[in-house]
């Protein structure tokens, strides 16, 4: 099997190396010829008038959908994927830290979350949105005499802001629930609602403005051109959620320490029937997640679906494959990871890239996730329970810079004619790298100085006998599975 090992790695190292050069050149040439169609004959502009900002019926029904995808991910989705990766006698708080959350999430979002990020979305400022939408003012419908009810738009799309606001919402809903992976069997839920406050509020709404909200990452604005090279590709969450996330998991793993008994006592999964269905609603929702971040039922989200499609199938065969030549078998549990690792790694990328790019970034995210988590985690001694560092942190971090390698304007022009690559002069590239390192310090410091502050206050962790007995009953008094 060690054979296939030097057949698989290069034929992954050719993808790398040939796809983005085959693209760039496609993309130049289709980026060119819709240049000289836009001019007209004799040079003369085509420019055709801005379309009428109404209700799109079809735009709000697909995300409206998207939105309800989006939710499932983290209940079902990510807390049976999570559930059946902890010991049974962890199984329940698992699923109701992530049940929880979609409650607490939701009613953090809806009074100051969404108005920190995307408040002053007109004139944005730089850090922070401002209070305009503070317990949903001016998005709610109103009625006026002579004139009916009122229900309004989000500004250059057609569907309306309670819209825009509820699929954003969903992504403050899973982030931190992303977290969980790390510190679980573990951290007092208590201090857990504590922290998860603070940093939904600390470090996700900040980083959603400076990238979705018209800040110092948003490719093409003001700001970004004076602190980011001209503004980063992040189509629906690399750097926000899952670089974030991910980060901020390893930290709470440093920080928390090791599970009483790891590295002396065996602790499988106790669910792969569980974590292989979790993977599944997962892998549907991310099409919601993926694809709806056009924000409109348009080409750019039938591109961004497949990209989506593609990358996770190839990250799952990729850590099988990799199983099956380290360990002699592919494995369930690898197959679903692979899954989930590919579809991290597109996230940044999907309505930017091609096809056979999005299978690359698959096969990469596989291969590097699975051995992040099956060799590095344990040469390093961390223990990130359930790897959420291993595959968004680091699956995040793949996808981001590798964004700035594949994407290409024969998907989206988002440039407006710039050279390929490059925001008046600013190479893609140097942008996301700028913003991924500013991501992992921003989250990594701020979530420590939390954790920090936390533990001297509240204490983090379970007591050594809460532990061992588990924390379905110790913390929540239940039982995930009652034989009588």
């Amino acid at each position: 099997m060690k054979k296939l090992l030097w057949l698989f790695c290069p034929a992954v190292l050719f993808l790398t190396i040939l796809i983005p050069l085959q693209h760039e050149a496609s993309a130049q040439e289709a980026a060119e010829a819709a240049i000289e169609a836009a001019a007209g004959p004799a040079g003369t502009s085509a420019e055709a008038p801005a379309p009428p900002h109404v209700l799109d019926r079809g735009d709000n029904a697909w995300m409206l959908m998207s939105s309800a995808l989006v939710l499932a991910m983290t209940t079902p989705g990510l807390a049976m994927f999570y559930g059946g990766l902890v010991r049974k006698k962890n199984v329940v708080s698992v699923l109701m830290q992530c049940m929880f959350l979609m409650g607490l999430m939701t009613v953090l979002w809806g009074t100051v979350g969404y108005s920190l990020c995307f408040g002053g979305i007109a004139a944005p400022d730089a850090w922070i949105g401002n209070a305009d939408h503070f317990f949903m003012n001016g998005l709610q419908a109103t009625w006026t005499e002579g004139k009916g009810s009122d229900i309004p738009l989000f500004p250059t799309l057609n569907i309306p802001w309670f819209t825009h606001m509820l699929f954003q919402g969903m992504f403050f809903i899973i982030t931190p629930a992303l977290i969980c992976g790390a510190f679980a069997e573990r951290m007092k839920f208590s201090t857990m609602v504590v922290f998860m406050i603070l940093w939904g509020l600390l470090v996700y709404c900040p980083l959603c403005h400076w990238v979705w909200g018209g800040g110092i990452f948003a490719y093409g604005s003001e700001h970004a051109k004076t602190y980011c090279a001209g503004g980063a590709l992040d189509f629906a969450g690399g750097t926000v959620v899952h670089i974030s996330s991910g980060v901020s998991a390893l930290v709470c793993a440093l920080v928390l320490g090791k599970r009483t008994g790891y590295g002396t006592e065996p602790m499988p999964p106790h669910n792969l029937t569980y974590t292989a269905l979790g993977a599944g609603l997962l892998w549907v929702g991310w099409f919601g997640f993926n694809a709806g971040s056009a924000l409109a039922a348009d080409g750019i989200a039938a591109s961004a679906f497949t990209a989506t499609h593609f990358s996770a199938g190839a990250g799952c065969l990729a850590w099988s494959l990799m199983d099956w030549i380290r360990g002699g078998k592919p494995t369930l549990l690898g197959a679903s990871s692979g899954a989930v690792a590919g579809l991290v790694c597109i996230t940044p990328a999907a309505g930017f890239v091609q096809p056979m790019p999005a299978i690359a970034m698959g096969l990469m995210a596989g291969c590097m996730c699975s051995l992040t988590c099956s060799v590095m985690k344990h040469k390093l001694g961390y223990d990130d329970s359930l790897d959420a560092f291993g595959v968004h942190g680091l699956g995040g971090t793949l996808g981001a810079l590798l964004t700035g390698i594949f994407a290409t304007r024969a998907v989206w022009d988002i440039g407006k004619g710039a050279t390929l690559g490059s925001l008046e002069g600013g190479p893609v590239l140097k942008a996301q790298i700028i913003a991924t390192v500013a991501t992992w310090v921003f989250a990594g410091a701020v979530s420590y100085v939390l954790l920090k502050v936390l533990d001297l206050t509240m204490g983090l962790r379970v007591s050594r006998d809460e532990e061992l007995q588990g924390l379905d009953i110790t913390q929540h008094n239940e039982e995930g599975y009652i034989f009588v």
